[in-house]
């Protein structure tokens, strides 16, 4: 599961002049360019002022603008938790939604949120969420990310496993009518994915909301309409 770093920078206050680094002696030259993309970034600056512990957290606020998912849900698992802006947007998008978030990561604790410190992937993990909101979900989100090894196919392989696992939870979790986002890489869903999204859910959609880096190969699939377990193979009703 992975972790995002947070931006420390302000605006510079002059006007659109951008924020420099100074290139300390022991700090490296990909540091340096992380470092002043973090300080000129308006999402950092952003999150900063308003509360939000990662700039990831206007993903999920443009996601939701675009499919509407946040504010029908009653119950929300939030898969990788760590560091938490995915389950503030909830809370403040939708303050009568039950959250409960799950990380092998420590994370700092959110009002109104469970968080469980374990594998989603261990066995006890569904029962253990359910147990945490008081039902099954009705919408499953995932920001997780495989730590990337610069190899395009290779990052893209171990996020799309990732993404699988955590569609495979959605589908065994999910009440009927629920929704699942989750992100992926470039090239989108793939077909194996893609199909065991099709089967279960009415909807499926792939978007690049505007806070995703245009550098960053990430993608998110848009999952609406769980039709339940137990409905035919083909999906067809």
């Amino acid at each position: 599961m992975s972790q995002r770093k947070g931006g420390s920078g302000g605006a510079s206050g002059r006007g659109g002049l951008h924020e420099r680094v100074k290139t300390a002696r022991r700090r490296t030259a990909s540091s340096t360019r992380w470092l002043q993309r973090q300080l000129n970034d308006p999402y950092v600056r952003r999150a900063q002022a308003e509360g939000y512990r990662s700039r990831a957290a206007y993903k999920l606020i443009e996601l939701d603008e675009k499919f509407g998912f946040l504010k029908k849900a009653r119950a929300v698992v939030d898969l990788g938790i760590t560091p938490g802006g995915w389950s503030q947007v909830v809370r403040k998008t939708n303050p009568r939604a039950r959250v409960a978030g799950i990380d092998l990561l420590a994370c700092e604790p959110i009002e109104g949120v469970a968080i469980l410190e374990m594998d989603f992937m261990d066995d006890a993990a569904p029962d253990a969420l359910i147990d945490a909101l008081g039902s099954a979900p009705d919408l499953v989100v995932s920001d997780m990310a495989a730590n990337t090894v610069g190899h395009p196919q290779t990052d893209h392989l171990r996020t799309i496993a990732l993404a699988e696992t955590a569609a495979d939870f959605a589908v065994q979790t999910l009440q009927p009518g629920g929704a699942f986002v989750a992100k992926v890489f470039a090239g989108g869903a793939d077909r194996e994915l893609l199909a065991l999204l099709k089967t279960n859910f009415a909807t499926v959609k792939h978007a690049k909301p505007p806070a995703s880096r245009k550098g960053s190969p990430e993608l998110y699939v848009i999952a609406q309409g769980f039709k339940g377990r137990g409905t035919p193979e083909d999906g067809e009703r």
